[in-house]
């Protein structure tokens, strides 16, 4: 005798569909990213004046932890996810996760029952954390050259 260990399919709430105007934060948000990657596909960061400069990096010359964030949208849009990488390795690997964030954000307004991702209490110190360390190492130590874009 088998039995089906399959994980339960996803429920769907009884709300067909949401309240008017629910689903424009989402929507706005979508419209936002869309266009600013638009514009940065059209203007190339990697050449002299496609792009603006960090305001951190023009003052300071410090690379703050989004410095070379425009640089790596337009490789990824381009296809170029190691060059993304070499630009901006906490954002690169930040932009699956927002993608799936931003999903679930939909799917429950539309009213999908999903299980919660429990947000432990020592990630709301390591983010932070991990985003301060990757600020120094980029701008100091023997990691400085490989982090930095």
């Amino acid at each position: 005798m088998t039995t089906d260990v399959s994980p339960a399919p996803v429920e769907r709430a009884t709300r067909t569909s949401p309240p008017k105007g629910q689903l424009a934060w989402p929507a706005l948000v979508a419209l936002v990213a869309a266009g600013g990657t638009a514009y940065i596909v059209t203007h190339n960061p990697h050449v002299s004046g496609g792009t603006f400069v960090c305001p951190l990096f023009a003052t300071t010359g410090l690379y703050c932890p989004g410095c070379g964030g425009t640089r790596a949208v337009y490789d990824l849009a381009h296809g170029n996810v190691a060059g993304a990488l070499a630009m901006n390795p906490l954002f690169t690997l930040a932009v699956p996760l927002l993608g799936v964030l931003w999903v679930r954000w939909v799917m429950r307004l539309r009213g999908f029952v999903l299980r919660e991702w429990p947000f432990p209490t020592w990630a709301g110190i390591a983010l932070p954390a991990v985003i301060l360390a990757f600020l120094v190492l980029r701008n100091v130590g023997p990691f400085a050259s490989l982090l930095s874009p």
